[in-house]
Order: C-alpha cells, then structure tokens, then sequence
C-alpha cells in the first residue's frame, strides 16, 4: 500500500467529514446552525422554539411562585408542630378575641 498517497488525502478529507458530523448531531439536538462561512442557518422551528422558551419561562415564574408560597405555609405548619400547646392555645385566643 501507497503510504505516501493515503495520508494527505485523510488529512484533507478529516476537516469536512468533521463539520459535516457536527452539524449533523446539531441537528439532531436542536441547536441552532452554521454555514460554512458561520453564519447561522433560520430553520422554520426557531419561532416555536421562541415561543416555547417564552412558555417555558413564564411556567417557571408561576411555579417559583408557587413554591415561595408553599415554604412559607411549611414554616407555619412546623412552627405550629415544634412549639408548645400552652403558647399555640394562647395565640389562637388572641386571634379570636380580635
């Protein structure tokens, strides 16, 4: 075998079979695209892709908020649990007598 013809054509052919394996699991995973000149390729999911961070974001909001509530009505119910019955029968008559 002709050693000294095969390793310039593998040192050519390595650099676009290696853009071509990028942007092929790119692809595959969402991200967006380059060309060759690097600039990025439009695809037509970009908008929903937008409009699904968007979603995303404002769930993530709403459950944030959610959870805020939620820890303070464990603190509540904890404090409620570890204090004595004397001091909790206390409060809850002064709430009463409001």
């Amino acid at each position: 075998m002709n050693w000294g013809l095969l390793i310039p054509i593998v040192a050519i052919s390595c650099g676009p079979i290696a853009w071509v394996l990028t942007t092929w699991i790119r692809a595959q995973h969402g991200y967006p695209l380059e060309s060759k000149k690097g600039e990025l390729i439009r695809r037509d999911g970009d908008l929903s892709t937008m409009r699904k961070a968007e979603l995303l974001a404002a769930e993530n909001e709403r459950l944030s908020g959610q959870v805020a509530r939620l820890e303070e009505r464990i603190a509540v119910l904890e404090r409620i649990a570890t204090d004595p019955a004397e001091r909790t029968a206390r409060e809850i008559d002064a709430l009463r007598g409001r």
